[in-house]
């Protein structure tokens, strides 16, 4: 019987390609995370810190599912490198929700239909929690502009609008966060396009 051969050591990394350590303020709480220096916010969140809910899309810039906020703004994950967001406050679709439930997005988008497969879910619900931080009571017009780079191949953009405009009225205190609470006015939907417009 032959001796087991035993694998050689892995290569070491060529120059540049080692492994940098830092620390990134991810949803709230500082976390020590090493990666490779070429490795985007997304691959970064998604393979060294296990935060899988920002989902890897188009890679390009084009269609908003990588969505992520970075110092209050939305920022496509898949553009920025991790090593530019080091002293930068990342917040992530995990860090919607509190410890006294989900977010009002969240609820909005889940009673009212505006997610159907869900996975262009997390950049929506991060481009309009930006959005909704900055203008507590945006116009339609506003919603369409300013979602206008995240994508949706399931549903028509209606249910999406009307649950971001639900949410925001539960964030201005005008009416319960769910649309289906008893006394609630929940958005009826008839004939609804599968057009931004």
């Amino acid at each position: 019987m032959a001796e087991p051969t035993i694998p050689p050591a892995p290569p070491e990394p060529p120059p540049g390609r080692a492994k940098v350590h830092m620390t990134l303020d991810v949803n709230g709480e500082r976390q020590e995370v090493a990666f490779a220096p070429h490795k985007t916010l997304l691959e970064v969140l998604r393979e060294d810190m296990a935060l899988t809910g920002t989902k890897h899309g188009c890679e390009l810039g084009e269609c908003g599912t990588c969505t992520v906020m970075v110092d209050g703004q939305p920022v496509l994950s898949c553009l920025v490198l991790g090593l530019e967001c080091e002293g930068a406050r990342i917040e992530t679709v995990e860090g919607l929700a509190t410890a006294s439930g989900p977010h009002p997005l969240q609820v909005a988008f889940a009673d009212l239909g505006a997610a159907q497969c869900g996975y262009c879910t997390p950049g929506f619900l991060m481009a309009a929690k930006a959005l909704l931080d900055q203008d507590p009571a945006p116009s339609r017009d506003t919603l369409k502009e300013e979602l206008g780079g995240n994508l949706c191949r399931c549903t028509g953009y209606l249910k999406i609008y009307e649950a971001i405009e639900w949410a925001a009225g539960t964030l201005r205190g005008e009416h319960p966060a769910s649309p289906l609470q008893p006394g609630a006015t929940a958005p009826h939907v008839h004939g609804e396009g599968c057009r931004h417009g």
